[in-house]
């Protein structure tokens, strides 16, 4: 299942191209997508490779980017 999610994000195919190999459908893939979205299984699986990468020394914070944006507060703001 996560191999299938994996190879249509990163080939940028649509759910309907999946290659048949990976035993189900694109549709049953985009439900799972869908659902794991919304449990923020992304999120943590992201903290659990941050954190393990971090045990082992192996992250490189010099390539850390850090992203914000910022709004015009109009009429001064408050």
């Amino acid at each position: 299942m996560l191999a299938a999610i994996i190879s249509v994000a990163a080939s940028g195919c649509t759910r309907n191209q999946l290659p048949p190999g990976f035993g189900l459908s694109g549709v049953t893939a985009f439900r799972r997508f869908t659902e794991w979205t919304e449990a923020r299984v992304w999120a943590k699986l992201h903290h659990l490779v941050l954190d393990e990468l971090g045990s082992r020394g192996e992250l490189d914070w010099s390539r850390c980017a850090i992203d914000s944006v910022g709004v015009r507060a109009l009429k001064g703001g408050s």
